[in-house]
C-alpha cells in the first residue's frame, strides 16, 4: 500500500495518523492550528471526517435517535453531528495547510456524496469508520475509486470484516488495511485485544493496525510490537476547549510522547539477527571462561579446586571444563592465569 509518497508495508515504519474529527470545535482557525500541532507532534497524516448531519442521519426526536450508554448520553444524533461535523468548505484549505506542513491528508466519507466531493479534492486514500463497516454499498463505492482504503473494525464480527473485504475486492481494490478498534469512548485497556493486530494481518492477508480510543500510549506501543503498521489517534490542541471528542483525544504533548514511544518500540523490535554488534562482541569480555584459581605445579592434576569457570572471558571456553579435569599440568601455572591447551595433557 502506498499513500502519496509513503509506503506502508510489513517492513515500513508505522504510519501515524492524527484524527482531527470534531476537535476544531467549530473554528477553522483551531482546525488549522491543530494540523500544525499534529506536525510538531510527529504525525505522518491528518485525517478529516466528511459528512453533514443530514448525510449522517435525520432530524428526528424519536427515542431511536437519542443516544444511550455512551459519553454522549441523552443527545440527539442529528444535533450531535451538527455540532461535530467539519464544514465541507473548509476541506480544501485544511488539505492545503496539511500539504504545506508535509502531512498526508485524507478523510472518512460517510455517504456517496462525500466520496464524490473528496474525489474533486484528489484525496490519496479513504478511511471507513467503524460504524460504517456494515455499509457495503458505501464501501463498494469508495473502493471503486481505486484509492487505498483503511477500514476500522470497532463493531465488526468476522462476517462483517469478510463482507467489507469482499466489497473492496469486487471493485478490484486490494489496497486494504484493517485497523483493530474498540468502539468505546474512551476505551478500557483491558478490551484492547492487541493480539488481534497480528491476527488480522495473517488471517486476511492485509496491512493491519490500530484505531485507538484508549487513554495514553500503552496500547499503541503494544500494537507496534504486534506488527501494527498504521496507528490512528484522536488529536486535540487542548482538551479544555471541549467538544464531542475531547475527552478521549490526545493533546500535543501526549501525542508527541506517543510518537516517540512508538518509534522507540519499532527500534527495539529490530530484526532477527544472531550476529553480534561490536559492543556485544566487546561484552563477551565479561563472559565466563576457564581460569587457574590456585597455583598448579608441573605434573599436578587439574581439579575442580584449582580450575574454575569464572569471569572474565579470555580463557578457554567453559565447554571444555569436563575434558580437562583430571589431566596433568605440563608446566607451572599461577593463580589468575588463563587456562589454555598448552598447560595440560
Amino acid at each position: 500500500m502506498k499513500i502519496e509518497n509513503i509506503e506502508i508495508s510489513s517492513s515500513s515504519p508505522v504510519f501515524i495518523i492524527a484524527e482531527l474529527s470534531a476537535n476544531h470545535n467549530g473554528s477553522l482557525e483551531t482546525a488549522i492550528e491543530t494540523i500544525r500541532a499534529a506536525k510538531r507532534a510527529g504525525a505522518d497524516c491528518i485525517k478529516l471526517q466528511t459528512y453533514t448531519a443530514d448525510t449522517m442521519t435525520i432530524d428526528c426526536d424519536k427515542d431511536d435517535f437519542i443516544i444511550k450508554g455512551t459519553i454522549w448520553e441523552g443527545q440527539n444524533l442529528h444535533k450531535l453531528y451538527q455540532e461535530a461535523y467539519t464544514p465541507w468548505e473548509w476541506h480544501e484549505e485544511l488539505m492545503r495547510v496539511a500539504k504545506e506542513e508535509g502531512l498526508v491528508c485524507f478523510s472518512s466519507p460517510f455517504d456517496k456524496t462525500a466520496v464524490d466531493f473528496l474525489e474533486t479534492l484528489k484525496v490519496p486514500a479513504y478511511k471507513i469508520a467503524s460504524f460504517e463497516i456494515t455499509d457495503i454499498p458505501l464501501i463498494e463505492y469508495t473502493a471503486s475509486k481505486g484509492k487505498p482504503i483503511i477500514i476500522s473494525t470497532g463493531i465488526a464480527e468476522e462476517a462483517d470484516i469478510e463482507l467489507a473485504l469482499d466489497a473492496c475486492r469486487r471493485m478490484g481494490n486490494n489496497d486494504i488495511a484493517l485497523l483493530k478498534c474498540t468502539s468505546s469512548y474512551p476505551a478500557p485497556i483491558n478490551e484492547a485485544n492487541m493480539c488481534m493486530v497480528r491476527d488480522l494481518a495473517e488471517r486476511y492477508k492485509v496491512i493491519s493496525g490500530l484505531s485507538d480510543h484508549t487513554m495514553g500510549s500503552t496500547v499503541p506501543i503494544v500494537a507496534t510490537c504486534f506488527g501494527a503498521k498504521i496507528i490512528e489517534k484522536h488529536f486535540i490542541l487542548d482538551r479544555s476547549i471541549g467538544g464531542p471528542d475531547a475527552s478521549f483525544s490526545m493533546n500535543e504533548e501526549e501525542f508527541t510522547a506517543m510518537v516517540k514511544a512508538v518509534r522507540e518500540a519499532e527500534s527495539a523490535i529490530g530484526k532477527v539477527d544472531y550476529t553480534l554488534t561490536e559492543k556485544q562482541v566487546k561484552g563477551k569480555d565479561f563472559s565466563r571462561s576457564l581460569y587457574v584459581v590456585e597455583d598448579i605445579k608441573e605434573g599436578e592434576m587439574i581439579t575442580e579446586k584449582n580450575v574454575r569457570s569464572i569471569r572474565p572471558g579470555f580463557g578457554l571456553h567453559p565447554k571444555y571444563y569436563n575434558e580437562i579435569i583430571g589431566k596433568l599440568a605440563l608446566l607451572d601455572v599461577k593463580r589468575g592465569d588463563r587456562v589454555c591447551n598448552e598447560i595440560f595433557k
